[in-house]
């Protein structure tokens, strides 16, 4: 999330889309209130008309599936009618770069770029022109027909209103009005924002859904601004977090990329995972990656192992290796694993394809389901089509603290580290997981030091000075000592140049917190758990801990003592880009920090230095500027509409490529298992003629492991259920309150019918297509099965019905294997 929460009060005019905020987010959508009340505007884009559609000033419908359409119509809109903010599109995008001349765009290459072979995509032609010494062939006038700039141009060229309108179903005047007010943002004392979340993440190109936002963003010079940006709607206060902590496979934290086997040193490591450019005004932040990954090795293992040997004592993924959520349950089920640890999750409803992932759990020999209480994964072996007598798994339960009965950070989707204190005690034998964790890590610390085994060293010699053993011999966590350790530690003395201030030198003494990460060494002489947030708890104590609600010295809601921002307590990321290149701010409205003579005042300055330097303000990117043409994606430099796998149409009337051919599939010889025969139909099958999405509700939350436990949030939704349009309704016979079965090639739901008029049929290239949408919050379990207090047969809840996820595929986006959970294909028939 480039911005945060209370920024959104800043924009002028704001986009909804992929996410439904005034329903999933209803106190940060006073945010969106505030802006409301200041004169923003706000405009909807979704299948169904939601709660948040009816606080919007423009509602525009579109098909799931088809946001890229959508949204490159509005780039072509922008471009034509000159709405971009030109200057910043010359200075802070490779809106000048030359292309690879080479390089052809999918209208000129049967819907596909340049360089595809069975599936892959080489990216030789994705290049840029450069000089003999090596620097990039820039245009500044942005005419020559190789740049970025043409090329985006004529890539969103064929996205006229008109096919926009036949594939996405959206009228020609909405999608006229809404370019024409999001496309107003392109001045500088105006700013437009995004909201999106899983509606646009969870497609086969969800990737590109959202980089075709950020592309309008920077063609409108949104990026940087208060009340700009590009936001993420977590369902999750802490997911940020998480993934800022290296949670997903291929990062470690701080979104260091996690070593390929390949890379057999850590010399060989920094040298290919650390970037250089030719450009001679780029800062290149990024080279200073060895220092962090040195730093993170010494948390690790602190002076137990040298840098190189730390190195060698950590994972390595295969090269080209995914190990992400499809792929591995896809190697459980075919019995690839022994045990799993379900830690705070329930994937026998959360995940994709449900049928399969239930059956590969009943493949293990071992579950252990961390959680507040049994769900549906801890107790898959007596669940609906299971036979508890042919499973051999064997299922442990610990119970573990809820979030208010231990102490500790979470970082919202702001970017926010907030820290928050222990309210109550856990029942019974609960135990926060850091108690568990560090249990579980010293007993099996002590079978490998007394019986061996391979590689024990990566773990026996790992530093865990994360608190102390009671006296009952059980170790109590202590998140404060983790906190220190993610900022970081000088490890021994030493004398460092400040990196601020040439010349002048400051000493350090063994154990002094890091400063900043701008502090961090590549020596070994410095720890830090995860670079970004080196600072957070550093010579002036808990910064996530401050709760200075008060101070806002620019008047734009940075409110900077309240809590601790990452990175450097910086609230708006990008913001160099806010100012020209003089240094002086593009509004004096929209004003985020401005040079005084002497300094930066306002926000922590990001990628400026003096006014006039010439350094490109986006400091993370090489070259130093925003990418409109991105070749480090998988599937194309350019967003480019695909229709889902899964879909009602025959073809994609933009080009003969009817889905994006790089996704991940399941069901083609060789790859997949049995269960994979109908993950994913890639043509239109007439048993499953109507669209479907998952989606949130207010009153339960992600699988309803808390939430359907509670008689009111039961009563007032108590069971599973499909929303249809008046028109679907009436042409299956269905009236609403009806039980219908909502059925896909992976299993069935059954569901109450919910008949209204927020969903309506789509006209489609001429033809009438239906889609409906259903919660993804239930499962089988109820206290009815399982009562909240064992034997009180009067505590029972009746929440019914089973998961969503049963009918949703496995096929997963390009870039993330995310499944296409917003746009696949089922029938609904009344039982």
């Amino acid at each position: 999330m480039t911005n945060h929460w209370i920024d959104i009060r800043n924009s002028d005019v704001i986009l909804i889309m992929g996410s439904n905020p005034a329903s999933n987010h209803p106190v940060a959508f006073k945010w969106i209130t505030a802006a409301m009340e200041k004169g923003a505007k706000v405009i909807c884009v979704d299948p169904r008309f939601t709660q948040s559609a009816a606080k919007s000033h423009v509602y525009a419908p579109l098909r799931s599936g088809t946001d890229i359409a959508f949204l490159g119509g509005m780039i072509k809109y922008i471009i034509e009618n000159k709405l971009y903010f030109e200057e910043y599109v010359k200075n802070y995008t490779n809106a000048s770069f030359l292309v690879n001349p080479d390089f052809k765009l999918p209208g000129d290459n049967n819907g596909v770029f340049s360089g595809l072979t069975d599936g892959k995509y080489d990216k030789a032609t994705w290049s840029y022109q450069t000089e003999g010494d090596g620097l990039i062939k820039k245009d500044p006038t942005l005419q020559d027909p190789n740049c970025v700039f043409q090329l985006l141009k004529k890539h969103y060229s064929r996205y006229t209103p008109e096919i926009v309108n036949k594939i996405t179903g959206t009228p020609v005047d909405k999608l006229i009005e809404v370019y024409k007010l999001y496309g107003s943002t392109g001045t500088p004392d105006r700013a437009g924002n995004e909201l999106y979340a899983m509606g646009w993440t969870q497609h086969t190109i969800g990737t590109q859904n959202i980089r075709t936002m950020c592309i309008i963003q920077l063609l409108l010079g949104n990026m940087g601004i208060p009340g700009g940006g590009v936001q993420a709607m977590r369902g999750e206060s802490n997911v940020q977090g998480s993934t800022d902590h290296g949670l997903l496979f291929h990062i470690w934290p701080g979104y260091l990329s996690t070593p390929k086997a390949s890379l057999a040193t850590l010399a060989a490591y920094n040298e290919k995972e650390t970037p250089t450019t030719k450009e001679p005004n780029s800062l290149n932040w990024q080279k200073n990656k060895p220092k962090y990954v040195a730093s993170f090795l010494r948390a690790m293992y602190g002076t137990n192992a040298t840098l190189d040997e730390a190195y060698n004592l950590l994972p390595k993924i295969d090269d080209g290796a995914n190990y992400s959520w499809l792929n591995l349950f896809d190697q459980m089920y075919k019995g690839k694993f022994t045990g799993f640890f379900a830690w705070g999750m329930n994937p026998a409803c959360s995940g994709a394809h449900s049928n399969k992932v239930r059956q590969a759990m009943a493949k293990l020999d071992w579950v252990v389901n961390v959680n507040l209480f049994d769900n549906e994964t801890g107790s898959f072996w007596r669940g609906p089509g299971m036979d508890p007598k042919k499973i051999k798994t064997e299922v442990f339960m610990l119970p573990c603290c809820a979030s208010i009965e231990k102490e500790g950070s979470i970082i919202n989707s702001g970017r926010w580290n907030q820290w928050r204190y222990k309210a109550v005690d856990a029942p019974g034998v609960a135990l926060p997981d850091g108690d568990i964790t560090s249990e579980i890590y010293f007993k099996v610390k002590e079978l490998y030091e007394k019986e061996g085994g391979p590689h024990k060293e990566a773990l026996t010699k790992l530093t865990w000075n994360y608190g102390t053993k009671t006296f009952s011999g059980h170790f109590h966590f202590d998140p404060h000592a983790v906190a220190k350790e993610i900022n970081g530690f000088f490890l021994e003395d030493k004398t460092v140049e400040n990196p601020t201030k040439k010349g002048e030198m400051k000493e350090f003494k063994k154990g002094d917190p890091v400063p900043t990460f701008a502090w961090l060494q590549d020596d070994g002489s410095t720890s830090s758990g995860c670079w970004v947030y080196c600072g957070s708890y550093a010579d002036k104590g808990n910064m996530s801990a401050r709760r200075d609600g008060k101070k806002d010295p620019t008047g734009i809601g940075l409110y900077p003592e309240w809590a601790w921002a990452w990175p450097v307590n910086r609230r708006i990321i990008y913001n160099g880009a806010s100012v020209d290149p003089t240094g002086k701010p593009w509004s004096a409205k929209k004003t985020v920090i401005k040079w005084t003579g002497d300094k930066w005042v306002g926000d922590v300055p990001d990628g400026v230095g003096d006014p006039g330097s010439g350094r490109p303000p986006f400091i993370m990117k090489p070259d130093g500027v925003a990418s409109l043409f991105g070749p480090g994606l998988a599937d194309g430099p350019f967003p480019e509409h695909y229709e889902p796998l899964e879909c009602p149409v025959e073809k994609n009337l933009l080009s003969p490529q009817k889905s994006n051919p790089t996704i991940k599939r399941f069901d083609k010889p060789g790859v997949g298992s049995d269960m994979d025969k109908y993950s994913g139909i890639d043509s239109c099958d007439p048993k499953y003629p109507f669209i479907c999405a998952t989606y949130r509700i207010s009153e339960h939350w992600q699988t309803g492991l808390q939430t359907r436990w509670c008689p009111w949030l039961s009563e007032m939704q108590p069971e599973m259920w499909c929303e249809m349009s008046k028109e679907l309704a009436k042409e299956r016979g269905i009236a609403n309150g009806d039980i219908v079965i909502v059925s896909s090639p992976r299993g069935q739901v059954e569901c109450v019918a919910i008949v209204t008029p927020r969903f309506k049929p789509f006209n489609i290239n001429g033809n009438i297509l239906h889609e409906v949408g259903i919660p993804w919050h239930f499962g089988w379990i109820t206290t009815k099965d399982r009562p909240y207090n064992p034997g009180d047969k009067k505590a029972e809840v009746f929440t019914k019905g089973d998961a969503a996820n049963l009918l949703v595929p496995t096929i997963g986006d390009a870039n993330t294997t995310i499944p296409e959970s917003k746009a696949f294909m089922v029938n609904v028939v009344k039982k």
